[in-house]
C-alpha cells in the first residue's frame, strides 16, 4: 500500500522560530469533520505518526506539527523554551494560521499533555481527545529512564548500527520487534546528519528544562485532566508502560465522565498507534465525533 500523501508547510512562532508541519488532506465529502491534530512525544517529530494516517488521513484531515526543535522545525535560541506552555503557544499559533476549527487532539506523552493544556485553558476548541500512555500521574521509574537517555545524543554509521542501539535502549518497551520493525523505529526516530552519520533527529538541548526541575510534572494536573470531561474522550495505555500506570487509568476513568480506556498488549512507553487495538479505539472515539 501507498503512503497516504500530505503536503507540508511552515509557521512563525512568537519568538520568530521557523517551525514545520504535514498536512494530511481529507477525502471528498470528509472536509466537514473536525481534523486530528497529532501531537508527537518528546523526543519525536511528525513521522511518528505515519501509521496512523495509514488507517485515518483521507477519512481524516491530519495535522502533524512538529515542536521546536525536533524534525524540520527550527531549534530553539534559548534552550530555556523548550517547555509545555511555550509549545502550547507554538500548536496556537499553526491552528490560527490554518483557521481550522475545532479539533480533535491526539497527543502521545508530551504531546498528550499539551492536549490536555489546550481542553484545560479552553484556548481552541476540541471535538475530542485521545491520550496516549500520558496521565496526571507519571511513574518516576518512566521518568527516571527518559532522564537517562534524553539529550545524550551519539551516532551511527548505518541504518542497522541504529536500530540495534535503539533495541538495546528501548527493548523493554518493544520486546517482540523483529530488527525490521527496529530499522523502521530508527528511520523515524533519526535522520541522517550532515556528517552522513546517523543521529537522533532532534536537538539535544532539550534535556536541559527536563533535568533543571526536580520532578516531572512539577505540577498537580488532575484539575487540568478532569476538563475532558464531557467531550469524547480516550486514554491508551501501553500494556509495559513504566510512566502510565494502569491505576492512574482507573482513577482517571473515575474522576473524567466519559472517558473510555484501551490497553496495548505488550507494548511499554508508548504505543506507536499502528496496533489493532490502538487502531480499533481510536476508530471507536472518531465513530462518536463523526
Amino acid at each position: 500500500m501507498a503512503a497516504p500523501a500530505f503536503s507540508e508547510g511552515e509557521w512563525e512562532s512568537e519568538d520568530g522560530l521557523t517551525l514545520h508541519y504535514r498536512d494530511y488532506p481529507a477525502a471528498a465529502g470528509r472536509q466537514d469533520r473536525p481534523p486530528l491534530l497529532c501531537l508527537h512525544g518528546l523526543t519525536r517529530n511528525a513521522r511518528d505518526f505515519e501509521a496512523l494516517a495509514e488507517a485515518f488521513a483521507g477519512e481524516w484531515r491530519m495535522i502533524v506539527p512538529e515542536m521546536r526543535g525536533r524534525g524540520q522545525s527550527e531549534y530553539a535560541r534559548d534552550a530555556a523554551s523548550y517547555r509545555l506552555d511555550t509549545y502550547v503557544a507554538d500548536v496556537l499559533g499553526l491552528l490560527r494560521q490554518l483557521d481550522c476549527g475545532p479539533v480533535v487532539a491526539i497527543g502521545t506523552s508530551m504531546g498528550g499533555l499539551i492536549a490536555v493544556t489546550l481542553a484545560a485553558t479552553q484556548a481552541w476548541p476540541l471535538a475530542g481527545v485521545v491520550l496516549n500512555d500520558i496521565g496526571p500521574q507519571i511513574e518516576p521509574a518512566g521518568v527516571a529512564r527518559i532522564r537517562e537517555y534524553v539529550g545524550q545524543g551519539g551516532s551511527f554509521e548505518t541504518w542497522m548500527h541504529a536500530a540495534r542501539a535503539l533495541r538495546e535502549m528501548a527493548g523493554a518497551a518493544h520486546p517482540d520487534y523483529q530488527i525490521s520493525e527496529w530499522l523502521d523505529f530508527a528511520k523515524r526516530a533519526m535522520v541522517v546528519g550532515g556528517n552522513g552519520r546517523i543521529v537522533f533527529d532532534y536537538d539535544m538541548k532539550i534535556a536541559e528544562p527536563l533535568n533543571a526541575v526536580p520532578e516531572v510534572p512539577p505540577a498537580d494536573l488532575w484539575p487540568a485532566f478532569r476538563a475532558l470531561g464531557g467531550m469524547p474522550s480516550l486514554v491508551l495505555r501501553g500494556e509495559l508502560s513504566d510512566l502510565l500506570s494502569a491505576d492512574t487509568v482507573r482513577r482517571m476513568q473515575a474522576e473524567v465522565p466519559g472517558l473510555s480506556a484501551a490497553t496495548v498488549a505488550r507494548v511499554g512507553h508508548a504505543p506507536t498507534l499502528g496496533e489493532p487495538e490502538a487502531r480499533r479505539a481510536i476508530a471507536q472515539l472518531l465513530a462518536e465525533v463523526a
